[in-house]
């Protein structure tokens, strides 16, 4: 029994990545405290989606600009990624059980769930987005939209997903909620 959990395939890809684990584990714990790698690591998978779909929406209403990308995103995620090393100290300091670090952690883990989910939205994947959660990102798509056409694209309107399940009456072909009507300017273009 004990020879099977011990058996391992050691390959190149097990190899990296254990040797990258052993190298982070350690600066982890001494940058953001111990146990708190769950936390980290779900901040950098958030932060990484925000950038793919961030390239994706700015690629979709050609306002892509390593400028913008690379010159101005690089130093703010740098900066989003410390302000947990700091909030670590300050419990440190405070002897505080880590109250500080996971409130910093987890309210930059919601706003950056909130940029993703916005950027996906622009990028033209809206139709996996349920409508309550776009209705809970309204305000940050609506920045997101005005910034982008200062910045060159088309604007657009944001679609409330409230007026696409609001009818008057069904039977009226005047009705501006009708799914039927290609002109409604409520109804969500996903593609």
């Amino acid at each position: 029994m004990f020879k099977q959990i011990l058996m391992v395939d050691v390959t190149p890809g097990t190899t990296l990545a254990t040797m990258i684990g052993g190298i982070l584990a350690p600066w982890i714990s001494l940058f953001y405290g111990p146990n708190r790698l769950i936390p980290i690591i779900l901040l950098v998978s958030v932060t990484a989606m925000d950038w793919v779909t961030g390239i994706a929406a700015s690629k979709k209403d050609k306002t892509y600009s390593s400028e913008y990308g690379i010159r101005q995103g690089v130093p703010r995620t740098m900066f989003l990624l410390a302000l947990p090393v700091v909030a670590n100290l300050f419990d440190q300091m405070f002897v505080l059980p880590g109250l500080l670090f996971y409130a910093i952690t987890l309210g930059l883990i919601y706003h950056t769930w909130q940029s993703l989910t916005a950027n996906a939205y622009r990028a033209g994947w809206g139709k996996w987005i349920p409508e309550a959660v776009v209705k809970l990102i309204e305000s940050e798509l609506k920045a997101k939209m005005e910034r982008a056409t200062k910045r060159g694209a088309e604007p657009t309107e944001v679609t409330e997903p409230s007026k696409a399940t609001e009818s008057s009456d069904p039977s009226d072909p005047s009705d501006p909620s009708d799914p039927s009507d290609p002109s409604d300017p409520t109804e969500r273009n996903d593609s």
